[in-house]
């Protein structure tokens, strides 16, 4: 078994726009930094467009959600939409966001038959911010959200944990697993900032467990954090597959947030998430990619949470 990456050129095409941070450069920074002789491991598969995905988008979302987005975006000839205050669509954004949900089925399905051990989908639109029925934050459908009940629908997963680094809290997935105790929601994340929810206590039906970080906070609260807040609940939940909202703005160099994080944080977290889904998920790991705006930053983080992952199937 191995790795998997799951991109496609579609994900180029969603244009935000000049001056907007997420940008098509961040697939090009993370394309350079995953072609070093270091990932030659990894198996490569591009990000379908599925026959079966408004079903689990709409699984997820509710049918309204869905007619709302399409009606916004899929018909779209030239020029920019705003769909939100920073959420902006073009015309590839449309086959953007159903590849990006694609990605997390087809990763899913891989890894729930066995035939990776672990995934990770270079996507974007990002997803954690869009709520059940509201596109926000640069997303337009919760694409970790949606793997999760797609791996529970489709291979009866009975626990599904996502755990989320990125800087910014996942409201969307928090406000979507909230009252399902059989959904773990974990999330370290810079507050105040936004999108203002994240709090400790946040809990759902206590499956919510929230870890929020002060502007400045770098290793040790980071690690103290994920430990205790994350890590020690997640394995009393024992999950039957562990899903990442793997954001990487946490990054000392991202100019949309302040905490210190480097790399190897990065990294460190992703092992510590790997040791969870080796004792309770036969190793099962979906990631995929969120936030993570300066491209330097975003290229070494990237690099270092696809090498844990490697390292995790060796």
């Amino acid at each position: 078994m191995t790795t998997v990456l799951i991109t496609h050129p579609a994900f180029l095409n969603h244009d935000t726009g000049e001056h907007h941070p997420e940008r098509p450069d961040r697939m090009r920074a993370i394309d350079k930094a995953l072609s070093a002789d270091t990932f030659a491991e990894l198996f490569h598969r591009e990000a379908p467009l599925r026959d079966d995905d408004k079903t689990y988008i709409e699984l997820t979302h509710g049918p309204q959600h869905l007619a709302n987005v399409t009606a916004a975006i899929e018909n779209m000839a030239s020029g920019h939409r705003q769909v939100d205050s920073d959420t902006v669509a073009s015309p590839g954004s449309w086959e953007a966001a159903r590849r990006g949900v694609g990605a997390g089925l087809d990763a899913v399905d891989l890894v729930m038959t066995g035939k990776v051990t672990n995934a990770f989908c270079q996507v974007r639109p990002p997803g954690h911010h869009a709520e059940s029925n509201r596109a926000m934050g640069f997303c337009f459908f919760n694409n970790i959200a949606i793997a999760a009940h797609y791996a529970r629908e489709k291979y009866g997963a009975e626990r599904v944990a996502v755990v989320d680094f990125d800087v910014h809290h996942g409201n969307g997935t928090q406000e979507i697993f909230w009252s399902d105790k059989d959904l773990f929601y974990g999330s370290t994340h810079q507050m105040p900032l936004y999108p203002g929810t994240g709090a400790l206590r946040e809990t759902g039906v206590g499956n919510i467990f929230n870890a929020p970080l002060r502007s400045g906070d770098g290793r040790e609260p980071f690690e103290e954090a994920f430990r205790q807040r994350i890590l020690a609940p997640l394995h009393n939940f024992s999950p039957d597959v562990v899903l990442i909202s793997a954001g990487f703005d946490a990054h000392h160099r991202d100019p949309l947030a302040g905490l210190e994080l480097v790399e190897d944080d990065f990294q460190w977290a992703t092992e510590a998430l790997a040791d969870v889904a080796r004792r309770h998920s036969k190793g099962r790991i979906v990631s995929m990619l969120e936030g993570g705006y300066d491209l330097k930053g975003l290229a070494l983080s990237a690099a270092a949470h696809v090498k844990a992952l490697l390292d995790a199937d060796a």
